[in-house]
């Protein structure tokens, strides 16, 4: 493990607040300055500050990972990228225990209004707050302190990549470090809203929550299983390795993350497997979100390298 990761892994693993995210940015920022690159931050009023490593113009890949964290939550978000019933299923109980929860409060609430002779709306208020309280928690509440996994993992990962990229082999490539991903992909919507022609022709790798599981999927855009040979390239360059599988998913798939901000996008994750739900993800959002497996981020790292390598080769075909 490199001093860098090393350093966010013991002091930045907590990425929430506006002071949290300068503090991070400016150390980033020296890091990937001191390796020889040029580094600009673009703000927006909710996108945040995305920090971008290299030239925009002219590149024709963007390695991408989101640097914001998350609140702590009592459940994990739990994802199945592979299977849309049991990640349907797991959302809607999510929703319903929420629902359940606003409910309670309001019938509480409405009964003791109804029997001290309030008003209608003085009985509805305490209904509409404990959502808005719900609300604000998922988004807003107290910052989840252990983030090894999402997207400590990722940002690991981007930083290594660009640190481990000879300077002669940087034309044409981008690394580019999203805010706000977890309030809704704000960042990478923004960043692709201001560099369309990337947003549509660029092969976008982003990395999210890389770190624990023995498999590392990658899963494209539908317009990026349609380019055969984009699809080889990343299979010649992400290699399985010392008990850990690769695979780029050609069929069924899907991951909820920056990659889908982008025509050409694939978002890259480690998975583990169930007898029942098949390829999961869990863990993330709560205090057990602690694996950190360096094996995966080397692989990842050098799967980069040779990614910048396959391009070299063809400079005349796009990802």
């Amino acid at each position: 493990m490199t001093e860098q990761a090393k350093r966010i892994l013991a002091d930045f693993q907590v990425r929430k607040s506006f002071a949290g995210k300068r503090a991070f940015r400016a150390w980033l920022r020296a890091q990937l300055e001191g390796a020889g690159y040029t580094v600009t931050e673009e703000r927006g009023l909710f996108s945040g500050t995305n920090l971008i490593a290299g030239e925009t113009e002219g590149a024709r890949v963007l390695f991408t990972a989101h640097y914001d964290t998350c609140a702590v939550l009592p459940i994990p978000n739990f994802i199945t990228p592979r299977s849309l019933g049991w990640y349907l299923l797991y959302q809607l109980a999510i929703v319903a225990v929420f629902l359940l929860a606003v409910a309670l409060v309001s019938v509480c609430a409405g009964v003791v209004g109804y029997l001290a002779d309030l008003p209608v709306l003085v009985g509805m208020l305490p209904g509409w707050l404990t959502c808005l309280f719900l609300l604000w928690w998922m988004f807003f509440g107290r910052a989840n302190r252990h983030t090894a996994n999402d997207n400590t993992s990722g940002v690991i990962t981007l930083l290594e990549a660009a640190l481990a990229l000879p300077s002669e082999e940087r034309g044409g490539v981008c690394f580019v470090f999203f805010d706000n991903e977890e309030r809704g992909l704000l960042g990478s919507s923004a960043f692709a809203g201001k560099h369309k022609e990337l947003k549509r022709s660029a092969l976008v790798v982003n990395f999210d929550c890389v770190s624990d599981g023995d498999s590392l999927q990658l899963f494209p855009t539908k317009a990026l299983k349609g380019d055969p040979a984009a699809l080889e390239a990343l299979e010649r360059s992400f290699l399985p390795e010392d008990g850990k599988t690769v695979e780029v998913v050609r069929g069924f798939g899907f991951y909820p993350s920056d990659n889908l901000s982008f025509t050409r996008g694939v978002g890259v994750c480690a998975l583990k497997k169930g007898r029942r739900v098949g390829w999961y993800m869990d863990r993330i959002h709560t205090g057990r979100d602690t694996v950190f497996e360096e094996k995966n981020i080397a692989l990842l790292v050098r799967g980069v390298l040779r990614l910048v390598w396959e391009m070299a080769l063809c400079p005349g075909e796009k990802g």
